[in-house]
């Protein structure tokens, strides 16, 4: 969801091809032996295999919203680090809580909590996005795993516990990018026209 944001963004026309990472195309594996989305092949032989390199690369071609300018500030770079790694991490454990029976899911939950979404309040209550008063690369690196944070208990995350994030996610939720780049017809057309 992030690198489609970014590559629709920034104009750079790819070819979408839905994978089905159980049956994995020889041709995905051909490009990418290891076998994960996205994936990004260029003309040029270039290959990008996280979505995090594949938003900078999209971004560094084109930047008409200025994403980038926060982009490599030090506290954004720790705010992107912080998702991929322990909030992803303490993320995967709260969304499948039964194949991590070590402990119970309001535990992992509390740990995602602690190590994001406090910090992301704090941020969102003082400014409208986490660089400042414009979206910025950290945004839209990190909304799409806010929203599968909001996902796994709806009920929950709705409570008045987060008004800042919750504000912050649903703005990015009813944005026209995000529709457009969730639209299930976008897989057989070029990202961007």
């Amino acid at each position: 969801m992030r690198a489609r944001m970014a590559l629709w963004c920034a104009g750079v026309q790819v070819e979408l091809v839905d994978i089905s990472l159980r049956a994995k195309p020889a041709a995905l594996l051909a490009v990418s032996p290891k076998g994960t989305v996205p994936v990004l092949h260029c003309a040029e032989g270039l290959v990008l295999e996280e979505s995090l390199a594949i938003m900078r690369w999209a971004l560094g071609q084109r930047d008409p919203q200025g994403w980038l300018l926060q982009a490599d500030q030090p506290e954004q770079l720790k705010l992107v680090h912080c998702n991929d790694s322990d909030f992803k991490h303490w993320l995967d454990r709260y969304k499948y809580a039964e194949r991590y029976p070590e402990f119970g899911v309001d535990y992992y939950r509390e740990q995602a909590i602690a190590c994001l979404i406090v910090e992301l309040e704090q941020r969102l209550t003082a400014t409208p996005y986490l660089g400042g008063q414009t979206p910025c690369l950290s945004d839209v690196a990190i909304f799409p795993f806010v929203r599968q944070f909001a996902a796994v208990d709806a009920a929950w995350f709705a409570q008045d516990l987060w008004p800042a994030t919750r504000a912050w996610l649903e703005g990015w939720l009813q944005s026209s990018l995000f529709k457009t780049v969730m639209d299930k017809n976008l897989a057989t057309r070029p990202l961007h026209d």
